[in-house]
């Protein structure tokens, strides 16, 4: 067997508690007044409507719009196309074609403190019409929630001359930029890629308005209004404004999504009451904690090192899924986490314990074989891999299904039928990302740390490792 140096055990180690405690805790910090995450812990994560709560909102065409059919279901996915893009798998989303309305449920935005259901349907009902126009001129003002002016409706030579439409953007990306003259100071633009027709008609107007200005809109209200510099032709282009980290995300979200075919009202809204509630999930997370003691309580007293190994791993294994959950980093959305969800991490660490103890009784069993220490671990890892990974690939198999039948993209609706997103999705999200997880700790770091392990001289005794006498 090849050595793994002996430090190598305490860097990975290190690494697994410095992952779990983010991944619990997150790190944050602030901007002067402005709360900052860098990385996101358990409080980023978006809790579903058995867990928090939601709203129910009713929306129909607003100024008496007779909508089509093809214009409802437009509706109906652009919404879904915005939920989806905010990582909100626990909704439902129906549309009603005699009456011309869309019932939609979803759960919380994850800072949401006063439950008012009116500024939550806020995040999926903005028409999101965005517009680049000739000039700067507009007919009204007004005063917004930051208690600066904003100019409202586009007037003269703006509003007869629009340059793009959102049909001609390919896609908006929120970007975090340095000011040039104090590094120190950032701020938020939102960087577009336009189409081929987007590209050559932006091209011909900053040709032809070189020096004048270009009025950014969405929908009635301006945005931003820099000035043409040099002709632009590369299809590139950005939106400043004094944006917010989030406002940013969440307008080139909008971007993305696209245009609702007219404006939506709505016309009754209400909360739904959670049917668990934060405190049979705090006492869901006090049940996990005592678990997961006698679990490596167990694996101490069976196993002894390699028992301490897989506990460290069990710990780096829940601490990736936490992670892949919570979003972890800014520029990642939070996942929708429901009950289905949480058992799905349950059975995935369940999954990991079981990884764990195959390669442990292997090893134990080829030391009772007569096999010097380093050739048991050697085999015994050797010969537990193919064990795992049958196991694991299948349930990566099963879950990769229930998500793509059950989930946003729904890619096998023609066999299976339409369906709701959320529960279903969400258990086989969670128990995807807990399997490969458990790869990548149960099979890859705890064998590391295992070898690393037994290259000490004191942690070269048999028995240590389940065999008898020295």
């Amino acid at each position: 067997m090849k050595r793994v140096p002996k430090p190598v055990f305490f860097i990975v180690a290190l690494l697994i508690l410095f992952v779990g405690y983010t991944s619990i805790f997150g790190i944050h910090g602030h901007n002067g007044d402005i709360p900052i995450t860098y990385i996101k812990g358990v409080n980023d994560i978006r809790w579903g409507i058995d867990i928090r709560g939601g709203v129910e909102a009713t929306f129909r065409p607003a100024d008496d719009v007779d909508a089509t059919n093809d214009q409802i279901d437009s509706a109906k996915a652009i919404i879904e196309t915005r939920m989806v893009s905010k990582n909100i798998t626990d909704y439902e989303l129906y549309a009603d074609y005699n009456n011309d309305r869309i019932i939609v449920r979803f759960p919380w935005k994850v800072d949401e403190t006063e439950f008012d259901p009116e500024s939550a349907i806020e995040e999926i009902s903005a028409t999101a019409e965005l517009t680049f126009r000739e000039g700067n001129e507009y007919a009204g003002n007004e005063i917004g929630s930051d208690g600066k002016a904003v100019a409202t409706t586009p007037s003269g030579v703006t509003a007869e001359n629009v340059i793009l439409q959102g049909s001609d953007i390919k896609s908006a990306k929120a970007q975090a930029v340095q000011d040039e003259n104090n590094p120190t100071q950032i701020s938020y633009v939102i960087s577009l890629e336009l189409e081929e027709s987007g590209k050559d008609k932006f091209a011909e107007a900053t040709q032809r308005l070189q020096g004048k200005t270009i009025s950014i809109w969405m929908d009635d209200v301006m945005l931003s209004a820099p000035t043409v510099n040099e002709p632009i032709t590369d299809g590139q282009a950005s939106i400043s404004g004094d944006f917010t980290a989030k406002e940013a995300s969440d307008l080139a979200q909008k971007i993305n999504a696209g245009a609702l075919p007219f404006k939506l009202e709505t016309s009754n809204y209400g909360t739904i009451n959670p049917t668990l509630g934060s405190s049979a999930l705090t006492a869901m997370g006090i049940a996990a904690a005592i678990a997961m003691v006698l679990i490596c309580l167990f694996m101490l007293i069976m196993y002894r090192v390699p028992g301490f190994v897989a506990c460290i791993a069990l710990i780096g294994q829940m601490a990736l899924s936490l992670a892949a959950v919570s979003g972890f980093f800014n520029f990642v959305s939070s996942f929708t986490m429901t009950l289905p969800g949480i058992a799905g991490l349950i059975l995935s660490i369940g999954m990991g314990v079981d990884a764990n103890i195959i390669t442990a009784e292997r090893v134990k069993e080829e030391i009772r074989n007569g096999k010097t220490l380093d050739g048991a671990i050697d085999k015994g890892c050797r010969g537990s891999f193919w064990a795992i990974f049958d196991g694991n690939i299948t349930v990566i198999i099963v879950a990769i299904i229930l998500m793509c039948v059950f989930g946003p993209s729904n890619i096998l609706s023609f066999w299976f039928g339409p369906s709701t997103t959320g529960i279903i999705y969400s258990f086989g999200y969670t128990l995807l990302v807990g399997v490969v997880c458990n790869f990548v700790m149960g099979v890859g770091a705890s064998r590391l740390m295992l070898r690393s392990l037994s290259g000490l001289k004191f942690m070269r005794k048999k028995w240590m490792y389940g065999g008898k006498g020295k």
